[in-house]
């Protein structure tokens, strides 16, 4: 996700938005919280512990939901909607090569093995949907390997992650409109 955020950041500050004022809103703190929940996933998963793994998605869900706050506040209905495209389309390319795959999401590290993220009994330490690919895994290029190597993603992933992108760069957006105009009534005032 981190990936997500400072491309949405990168973005706004090439389209000269201030990024510090997505800061001063409240709207944006609970998506901050679960960034902060997901970072105490990913650690424990650098240190080997995968007992919160059975939690991922339960903290996905939450990320996508902490949305909901800057979309009600600044009126975001438009990017939401076609953020939530994109994780439709993602999600129906993950569960596609899902199904092709007995039911399991095949899994090709390569930088995470470097990092530490993942060690080779990664996989049998962590019985989820997830299973190490391999020659015989069918639509390899739907499946998990885009190694970040805290994170491996998939393409359905990507489209899933474009909601986050879209969401924040609409919200740093709106956050920048809203403290302009604000500062010029304050200046008429």
């Amino acid at each position: 996700m981190f990936e997500t955020i400072f491309a949405s950041f990168l973005l706004g500050k090439i389209k000269h938005y201030k990024i510090k004022y997505l800061f001063i809103n409240w709207s944006f703190y609970p998506f901050l919280l679960t960034q902060c929940v997901l970072i105490f996933f990913q650690v424990n998963a650098f240190l080997g512990n995968y007992y919160y793994v059975k939690y991922a998605s339960i903290i996905k869900t939450s990320v996508m939901l902490s949305f909901i706050f800057p979309m009600f506040v600044f009126n975001l209905y438009k990017p939401a909607l076609i953020g939530s495209g994109s994780i439709v389309i993602g999600t129906l390319m993950n569960n596609f090569v899902i199904a092709q795959n007995s039911g399991k999401m095949p899994v090709f590290p390569s930088l995470s093995y470097l990092t530490g993220y993942v060690k080779p009994n990664t996989f049998a330490v962590v019985n989820d949907l997830h299973i190490l690919g391999s020659a015989s895994t069918h639509f390899n290029f739907l499946t998990d390997y885009i190694d970040v190597g805290y994170s491996i993603l998939s393409p359905g992933d990507l489209f899933i992650h474009f909601f986050s992108f879209i969401m924040i760069f609409y919200t740093i957006r709106a956050v920048n409109l809203y403290f302009n105009n604000n500062a010029f009534k304050i200046i008429e005032g």
